[in-house]
């Protein structure tokens, strides 16, 4: 499939191979380092339009499961601006980290992982961009008959969805009350985020894992698919809308969960 395609297939007012090189943490104690003490630090990255406080159900999940969780609250004012707040919550983790990233947040998480810390990527219904992409340049032509996001037209260099056609187009399967509440505590994107462009896919040199919301009216599920494949990641599909991490937590934090095993299998070998 030609970049063209993409280009057409994506709505949002939007093969590598994947080479399994893992850093392993720092051992001063001259023993060997168990599959627990081998668990990376989960971060969990929010996209455009809302705050990390979506990812309370994911969040809530992981830690029951004894994973340390960290919940990173980027400005969504430019690229640059939301990768660096994601490194500077990884030099907080003191050690490997997996990086997961929810719709512009794949973005961010595609460049802020070529850390050496980072062990992994996952991207919840995300951007998982190329070299040279912005999320901008990939929604530029919308497929005939696609879903059009209700994105209004820039105020001051940032973006908002119609409060009236979020639910909709953003959270079909939230509970009425709550997508309500999402649509009104919009937080503004930034066209300098829109716009921001990767320099250097980190799925080009960490495995990756991606989960498909079949039901996502803000990126296309076909879309999602192209991605997921020319990232090399480890796909999983679920019934879902673009926010099927509020909505269905569940099978989101079990697919984090099996990459955060992975990876701690393949250190403590």
């Amino acid at each position: 499939m030609k970049h063209q395609t993409l280009v057409a297939a994506l709505a949002l007012g939007a093969q590598a191979a994947n080479a399994q090189t893992h850093l392993a943490p720092r051992d001063n104690t001259g023993g060997g380092i168990t599959a627990a003490e081998a668990r990376p630090t989960i971060l969990l990255i929010h996209g455009g339009f809302v705050d990390g406080s979506g990812w309370d159900g994911v969040y809530k999940r992981l830690r029951k499961d004894g994973y340390k969780v960290m919940i990173v609250q980027n400005p969504t004012t430019s690229l640059s601006d939301d990768v660096a707040f994601t490194r500077r919550a990884i030099d907080e983790s003191n050690g490997r980290v997996i990086l997961v990233g929810h719709s512009y947040g794949g973005a961010v998480i595609t460049q802020a992982g070529n850390d050496p810390r980072v062990a992994g990527l996952v991207y919840i219904a995300a951007f998982a961009l190329d070299n040279g992409e912005s999320v901008a340049k990939l929604i530029a032509n919308p497929a005939p008959g696609a879903p059009v996001p209700p994105i209004l037209p820039p105020r001051e260099g940032f973006l908002l969805l119609d409060r009236a056609k979020f639910a909709a187009s953003f959270a079909a399967d939230v509970e009425a009350s709550r997508a309500e509440f999402m649509a009104e505590s919009q937080v503004p994107w930034g066209l300098d985020a829109l716009n921001g462009v990767v320099t250097e896919a980190a799925w080009k040199t960490k495995p990756s894992w991606y989960l498909v919301a079949k039901d996502d009216r803000m990126i296309p599920p076909d879309a999602q698919r192209f991605m997921s494949k020319r990232a090399g990641a480890t796909v999983v599909e679920t019934q879902g809308s673009h926010a099927l991490y509020v909505s269905r937590p569940e099978p989101v934090a079990r697919l984090i969960a099996q990459a955060a095993a992975a990876l701690s299998v393949a250190v403590a070998k």
